[in-house]
């Protein structure tokens, strides 16, 4: 699972960084130990944090918005009820954030993420943007995951599968997969993606690779041991307060590294978030929400681990943080 934008105005944020540019969409580099790698400039959209509809802002609305103004219009945002339509959302169906999420990715969210995620030219330009922000963070995260060298024989628990992104292109560098996933109807469309990519047109003299194991659980559900555990573009759809929780649990099945990514929390996207969120729209997605790093950090760091190597993916309107966490 991932996040999807809410507003795709072209509003410009600019931040100067003195470190060198941390991904490339072709060609990863490979991360560092302990370096935090932010590019020069980058220019950020409003970022992608629901899938509501935005209104058209023109030059005036812009020049109103940037600059000095941000701090006006954090003092409106701060008036506004944000969690309003959060807690009917969770009304609606019966339960919690982790209601939400199952409803949204078993229902209108796999139809919409289904195609993000897939090949198809049926998409607009933001959910293109999408499409290769996350297909970035996964070549990233196998970077990370290669860098100790071949995956053949791992043991990988990907947690959040989706539609398998990440689940078969490990399962083709012949690590041992067990992917997971909410939705049920993720699951399925990640098998179906596996059988025609894994199984299909192999001839005798080439082995097959291992089928990943597919299974329906959230992750608080998962249980035993993996050498390496993932988890991509899932925190965004719960509360720091969970995400302590799910953090903990996901390092308990790791024996050796743990990849996570997630929104990061700077004041930025945080005023960027809230903006989204006055114009809800008519299409519903889950609750949004950004985790500051040291947040993570915090987290890991309570059940004795440390992050070893992190990264930042951004295009126009995705953003993530990428991290690898190891014992400490």
């Amino acid at each position: 699972m991932a996040f999807s934008a809410s507003l795709s105005s072209p509003l410009g944020f600019h931040t100067h960084h003195p470190n060198p540019p941390a991904f490339s969409p072709k060609a990863p580099p490979k991360l560092t130990t302990t370096t935090t790698i932010r590019p020069i400039t980058t220019t950020f959209a409003i970022p992608p944090l629901s899938s509501a509809t935005a209104p058209t802002f023109d030059g005036t609305t812009l020049a109103v918005i940037g600059g000095s103004s941000v701090a006006a219009l954090a003092a409106v945002l701060s008036l506004t009820d944000p969690e309003r339509r959060r807690r009917i959302q969770a009304v609606e169906v019966g339960g919690d954030d982790k209601e939400v999420v199952r409803e949204y990715f078993n229902n209108s969210g796999f139809q919409r993420w289904k195609k993000i995620y897939g090949e198809t030219d049926d998409v607009n330009r933001v959910q293109k943007d999408i499409r290769l922000g996350h297909s970035k963070t996964v070549e990233n995260a196998i970077t990370m995951l290669t860098d100790d060298g071949s995956l053949r024989g791992v043991t990988v628990c990907d947690a959040g599968c989706g539609t398998g992104s990440l689940s078969i292109p490990l399962a083709k560098e012949g690590a041992i997969v067990t992917a997971t996933d909410i939705s049920a109807a993720m699951v399925a469309e990640a098998q179906k993606q596996a059988e025609e990519q894994l199984l299909a047109g192999k001839d005798d003299l080439s082995p097959a690779p291992v089928m990943p194991k597919f299974e329906v659980k959230d992750l608080e559900s998962l249980d035993g041991k993996y050498h390496t555990v993932v988890c991509l573009d899932v925190l965004i759809h719960y509360p720091q307060s969970k995400a302590d929780g799910m953090i903990a649990h996901l390092a308990s099945l790791a024996e050796n590294r743990l990849i996570l990514s997630f929104a990061p929390k700077t004041f930025y996207y945080d005023i960027l978030k809230r903006i989204g969120e006055l114009f809800p729209g008519p299409s519903k997605a889950t609750r949004a929400y950004l985790h500051s790093e040291a947040d993570v950090e915090r987290a890991l760091q309570k059940v004795g681990w440390k992050i070893n190597k992190r990264g930042l993916i951004t295009t126009q309107f995705y953003f993530a943080k990428l991290v690898e966490a190891v014992p400490a």
